[in-house]
């Protein structure tokens, strides 16, 4: 991050609100996990380090920071195979941006998104009846 600050602090007209950088990585992780062909997140060293520390990151692969007066998320991700990664990533960074803004009242200026490599996944079938 560009400053390491555990909370991003606005002023409110009846005193501060203080809002944990780990609560707007898990609103983007949810809001990225959403999307049609995201296949998961993907893990950054930094979260490496922090579950060899025996903490859980419930956000891997995902950095919040502030620009001015404004939120900033990176986030990697994996896509499934066969969907088309830029239309992919766009979608993410619509539905991230929409969310921490209608979440936090926080407006982003960007959503960098990082394709960090691609799934292969089963399809299971159901079972017949």
């Amino acid at each position: 991050m560009a400053e390491n600050r555990d909370y991003i602090s606005r002023p409110d007209e009846m005193g501060n609100i203080h809002i944990s950088e780990e609560v707007l990585a898990v609103i983007a992780a949810a809001a990225a996990l959403e999307v049609e062909g995201v296949g998961s997140l993907a893990a950054n060293l930094g979260s490496d380090i922090a579950q060899l520390l025996g903490k859980k990151n419930m956000a891997k692969g995902i950095r919040i920071s502030m620009d001015e007066d404004a939120v900033v998320v990176d986030l990697s991700i994996l896509i499934k195979y066969g969907c088309t990664i830029m239309e992919v990533a766009q979608k993410v960074q619509d539905s991230v941006a929409s969310a921490v803004e209608a979440t936090s009242g926080l407006p982003v200026k960007a959503v960098n998104v990082h394709v960090g490599g691609i799934t292969f996944e089963k399809e299971t079938k159901a079972p017949q009846q």
